[in-house]
């Protein structure tokens, strides 16, 4: 994942210039200090990172997209040496960083992977069927092509909560029974012609198809499930956690760990004591949204939401993977769960 992919529904499809989505409100919950060390565990174009070298701070910048990487490296070299880029996954920014003051994730695609017809990730332009932020591993176009109609039924029906999952995933087989699909308007007009588009919808039939298989190409949610349990590991006591998501999958995600891990538990005749377990994170703000002004200046920020948590001293626990409920789909396997 990147920073800030904004509005799901309209980015997928279309071109979005990227403003850094709830600022104020990041700054006012991570509230970084001259000498604090954050972790801007989506770097994305920097809006976040930018901001918070303002204060003073230090920041170590993640991001899987080479891309945003090789576009931070003017930034990073000006910063005096508060700036530290890493391309890698956010799920491991554990591994890159031993301890920090803060946290924030900024969960999706970013404007500029959207605005990139060669990326794949939209419609709005062709582009080959591709979608994938590190640049390697399995394609979107892999996906359509190679899966079973079930199994892309499942993905799109869970993360793209498209209603005509299965239409769409018996189409797809028929058709790339003739040719593959190899580019963004094949599948995007496949789909339109398939279900149709009436005069009313405001979305084209293809948006949570596109978002589906981004979605799963990245994994992104079983790399935020990640994420989480690796900032636990790296926050020092009091160290802060922000993060801003943009759809309901990711929301419930970060909602499930910060009330899982604000919950105490004692050992007892019925817990064996192994089990007893000190709250890890206390809550520090559940559920901000961005307010009028932000939204008719900045679209994107319509869906955002934002919620964090402050790291209290208790060790951090295991990698439980089952508080997230993530979804068994094909071809994904959870590593990381410690």
């Amino acid at each position: 994942m990147t920073a800030g992919h904004g509005d799901e529904i309209n980015a997928v499809g279309g071109s979005v210039r990227h403003i850094p989505v709830l600022l104020g409100e990041v700054l006012e919950a991570l509230a970084p200090a001259k000498a604090d060390v954050i972790v801007d565990g989506t770097f994305g174009a920097g809006g976040y990172t930018k901001a918070i070298l303002a204060s003073g701070a230090s920041v170590i910048a993640i991001d899987r997209d080479p891309d945003a990487i090789a576009a931070g490296r003017d930034l990073e070299a000006r910063s005096g040496g508060r700036l530290r880029l890493v391309q890698a996954p956010f799920s491991t920014l554990d591994e890159h960083v031993e301890s920090a003051d803060g946290v924030v994730l900024d969960i999706g695609v970013s404007s500029m992977q959207l605005d990139q017809a060669e990326r794949g990730f939209s419609f709005r332009s062709d582009g080959p069927l591709d979608m994938r932020m590190a640049q390697a591993g399995i394609s979107a176009a892999d996906v359509v092509n190679s899966f079973k109609p079930g199994d892309l039924a499942r993905i799109f029906g869970f993360l793209g909560e498209e209603r005509h999952a299965g239409r769409i995933a018996r189409m797809i087989e028929a058709r790339r029974e003739k040719r593959p699909f190899e580019r963004t308007l094949e599948l995007a007009d496949a789909i339109e012609t398939h279900i149709g588009r009436a005069p009313k919808d405001k979305i084209h039939p293809a948006t949570r198809v596109f978002q589906a298989l981004r979605i799963f190409v990245n994994d992104e949610l079983g790399e935020l499930a990640r994420a989480l349990l690796a900032a636990e590991r790296v926050l020092k006591p009091g160290g802060r956690l922000v993060v801003v998501t943009f759809h309901s999958l990711e929301d419930r995600i970060v909602k499930r760990f910060i009330a899982d891990r604000a919950e105490a538990a004692s050992g007892s005749r019925h817990m064996p004591e192994a089990q007893a377990r000190s709250a890890t994170f206390r809550k520090a703000g559940g559920g901000v949204t961005a307010g009028d002004a932000e939204v008719a200046a900045n679209p994107r920020a319509r869906s955002a939401r934002l919620r964090a948590a402050v790291r209290t001293e208790a060790p951090a626990r295991s990698g439980d993977f089952s508080i997230f409920g993530l979804p068994k789909l094909p071809g994904i396997d959870r590593p990381g769960e410690r």
